[in-house]
């Protein structure tokens, strides 16, 4: 328990000091006039409170990924507190604070479009073909996995159907994307977000209350699998530690903040709250079966994810707690799914210069996308889904990158988005060659290529920045 209680105080300090440091560099005006008030629209700019922003973005990036991805990285032990610590404080809170206030610098531009204007065109296309295919599997699992469990709650006739329970959530989700954001996401948003922060802390005030033995950081695990810690943790952990998903998400709320200075809060903060949900479940899910990691093993190859949540539940919490893990297995994946049709609305909408003031012109774009994303729920992708969480990393890495070359443009400190941007080029490389669905080499080969990769990338990095800055000083 000591490791986990010091890793949950690791997070706290790290918004405190760290969220605080890279505000700074970042250099937050609370002087300039945001999106939200300078493009105000009524339908996707509107000023919003910074609190019901917080939970908003918490509940945007969060959907199952802290609490499944916790779950399955916890098969890798107390290894997965330490990602999640540093992950979360000098990688993924890092991303999503840059990828949201660089969207807010830039009209709240999706993604793609503020790649594009520091990495250049080719980048743009690239990043807009990735966030699309990426949003798409994401809105689609998104559909199809809480139909298939509210089809299963014990329902009669057309209750238990899952088709019926596919075309109420496609409908939802079709209304979500095209109402302004203070009509629907903004009014109900923040009360799931609150229960699922309230599981979480109910969850981990148990752990405590039992003295469940969670094992401490320097204890010999190795995963079930066999697996290497890396750099599979670093892909099976990604909400809670990194994940490119937030950075598609990061703009929605971009043009809703009322004032600069509130980015730390909702975007650092969102993450390092996100950060601690991934750890309290990592934590239960390794403390609370019996024979630890392997009784986590058996339970994970009977029911998956879903049945380790409401085992642990239920367990720690009784029937109300098991009645919050259904709300949450269901809400938190259907929370993220409208806003990832949402995003998708909103990149094509930048990408083809539409303004979404005017219903028809939402509409325009909505349907196609809704049909797209059906027509995937019958489509047996499995193989492509394979892809989705080295896709998910590679966004996030390409993401950093573009925080390092505005920091470079800017002539401030480059190295806070930098650092991490390298350390996440080293664990994509390394994936790609080691994984079976990419080039599938052995470890020895794999690790120091990948880590070559990553290193190479920021000296040339480091040398082009270095040339660019030596070239200002002399203009000066």
């Amino acid at each position: 328990m000591v490791s986990f209680s010091c890793a949950l105080l690791a997070l706290i300090t790290g918004y405190v000091l760290y969220g605080s440091v890279v505000e700074k560099a970042f250099g937050a005006d609370s002087t300039r006039t945001t999106p939200a008030y300078e493009l105000t629209d009524g339908v996707d700019f509107v000023p919003l409170s910074w609190p019901k922003i917080f939970l908003i973005q918490f509940l945007n990036i969060a959907g199952l990924g802290p609490i499944f991805g916790a779950i399955l990285g916890a098969l890798y032990g107390p290894a997965a507190f330490i990602w999640i610590v540093f992950g979360c404080i000098f990688a993924g809170s890092v991303h999503d604070y840059f990828s949201g206030m660089m969207s807010l610098r830039h009209e709240g531009k999706s993604i793609p479009e503020v790649v594009g204007i520091y990495l250049g065109s080719h980048v743009r296309q690239f990043m807009r073909v990735m966030s699309i295919v990426l949003l798409l599997l994401v809105g689609v699992v998104f559909m199809v996995g809480p139909a298939s469990l509210l089809s299963n709650l014990g329902f009669d006739g057309v209750f238990a159907d899952k088709s019926f329970w596919l075309a109420v959530i496609i409908g939802y989700y079709f209304v979500a994307t095209i109402l302004p954001v203070d009509k629907l996401i903004a009014r109900i948003y923040p009360l799931f977000a609150l229960a699922l922060l309230f599981m979480a802390v109910g969850i981990a005030v148990m752990l405590v209350f039992n003295d469940l033995p969670v094992p401490e950081v320097g204890t010999a695990s190795n995963h079930p699998a066999g697996l290497p810690v890396w750099p599979m943790l670093c892909i099976t952990i990604a909400c809670g530690a990194i994940s490119g998903f937030h950075a598609t998400q990061s703009p929605l709320m971009a043009r809703c903040i009322p004032n600069e200075t509130v980015g730390r809060r909702v975007f650092y903060g969102a993450m390092v709250a996100e950060g601690v949900v991934t750890l309290i479940w990592a934590a239960a899910a390794m403390a609370f079966f019996p024979n630890g990691i392997e009784g986590l093993s058996d339970v994970l190859d009977k029911g998956g994810p879903s049945l380790v949540v409401n085992e642990v539940a239920i367990g720690l919490m009784g029937s109300f707690g098991g009645m919050l893990a259904i709300l949450g297995v269901i809400a938190c994946p259907i929370t993220s799914g409208d806003t990832a049709f949402r995003s998708l609305r909103l990149i094509f909408a930048d990408m083809l210069n539409i303004r979404q003031i005017h219903i028809f012109h939402r509409l325009v774009l909505a349907v196609p996308v809704f049909v797209a994303g059906y027509l995937l729920t019958l489509v047996d992708f499995s193989i492509i889904w394979r892809y989705f969480a080295f896709s998910n990393q590679a966004l996030a890495t390409v993401v950093l990158w573009t925080a390092a070359v505005y920091m470079v443009t800017q002539d401030r400190n480059f190295w806070i988005p930098l650092a991490p941007a390298v350390f996440m080029t080293g664990v994509c490389s390394t994936y790609i060659l080691m994984a079976p669905e990419g080039l599938a080499v052995s470890s020895s080969v794999a690790w120091p290529a990948g880590v070559l990769v990553a290193l190479t990338a920021g000296l040339l990095f480091i040398l082009k920045a270095s040339g660019k800055r030596q070239q200002s000083d002399e203009m000066v």
